[in-house]
């Protein structure tokens, strides 16, 4: 089994910017630390869900923090970033770091980042397959060109890349995860032979079906049942996880201070069109997902741990562990799932 920590740098209310970014490299410094097999950072634009705007920028700082931990996003947002710019900057940390790292990409939503950053409405609900593909190509092909409808341009060398592909031999690219919160994306993720980042707001029933629905998808465009139960090892499960000595005590950390960051967090989002948006009701949300994944005492959490990989087939988690907003309470959470839990499931 592999666990990761899943960093978000949450701003939490009446904290700064610059205490969560502190608190979220101390996360994945302390993670390495305690036995954790990776920690997966996010991104997001102009809201205090979290204030990393740069998924690979930080797991660059990381991998120079860290000598043994994989480190991957979760995710870059694609439609929002030229996938030439992000292919190389993943096989920049990929060789650099001795293949520690792995580019988890997904398409994000229809928030005014696209106003921003110039690439509109349509590389949100159109284009995301398109950047992929070039996505792929770029890191996996010695020369790259384009021609397709947001993307066209003269083919060019792939740089950087391992001296022997010069001589035509294979070599391996950066792993790849996509984020998949649709039936279009598993499908997308499944033709193209790509493991699965799952999101914190599904359970274990819900991730078995979009897992069924992956391995068929696969299947059906003609992958080989081997090439499938290969790439299938290598979904996420995204999760929460808090360490206490009972249940109770760990969900109340958890529902004390979480629901102040989710309301502030998520209705900053703006919808780059005006769409009217549901927002989730925060304090639901932290009670449902402290029921859905590993919070009580080491053993609850590493029994659930064992339970959603049994129900799913998934064996690879990515945990947020920043739950309780505090950074000495966050340290003592990471050293507990590794030191604690870890040991219950290996």
């Amino acid at each position: 089994m592999d666990v990761g920590a899943f960093i978000l740098a949450a701003q939490f209310p009446g904290q700064g910017q610059e205490e969560a970014l502190h608190r979220a490299v101390r996360s994945a410094e302390v993670s390495e630390e305690a036995g954790l097999d990776a920690v997966w950072v996010a991104e997001h634009h102009f809201v205090p869900y979290g204030v990393c705007p740069s998924a690979v920028t930080l797991a660059a700082l990381l991998l120079g923090r860290t000598r043994r931990i994989g480190v991957g996003t979760a995710v870059s947002v694609l439609p929002t970033a030229h996938p030439v710019a992000l292919g190389e900057q993943a096989a920049l940390l990929h060789l650099l770091s001795g293949g520690r790292f792995t580019l988890g990409v997904g398409r994000g939503g229809p928030w005014v980042d696209l106003e921003v950053f110039g690439s509109g409405l349509r590389a949100y609900e159109q284009g995301f397959p398109e950047s992929l593909d070039l996505l792929l190509r770029w890191l996996r092909e010695p020369r790259v060109g384009a021609d397709g409808e947001r993307f066209a341009f003269r083919e060019v060398a792939v740089v950087p890349r391992p001296d022997d592909a010069l001589a035509g031999q294979a070599v391996d690219a950066p792993p790849v995860v996509v984020a998949c919160t649709s039936p279009a994306s598993v499908r997308l993720a499944a033709e193209r032979g790509l493991p699965m980042l799952l999101g914190m707001h599904c359970g274990d029933e819900e991730k078995a079906e979009v897992v069924g629905l992956w391995r068929k998808s696969a299947l059906a465009a003609g992958r080989s049942p081997e090439d499938v139960e290969a790439v299938a090892a290598r979904h996420v499960s995204a999760g929460v996880a808090q360490i206490a000595d009972d249940r109770p005590s760990a969900a109340e950390i958890l529902t004390k201070a979480m629901p102040g960051w989710l309301r502030q967090g998520l209705e900053a989002h703006v919808t780059v069109d005006g769409r009217e948006r549901r927002m989730r009701d925060p304090v639901a949300y932290a009670e449902l997902l402290c029921e859905l994944h590993p919070v009580g005492s080491p053993r609850l959490c590493a029994d659930r741990l064992a339970a959603t990989a049994e129900r799913t087939g998934i064996s690879r988690f990515a945990l947020l562990v920043e739950g309780s907003g505090d950074l000495v309470a966050t340290e003592e959470n990471v050293r507990r799932l590794g030191g604690e839990v870890l040991p219950l499931l290996r």
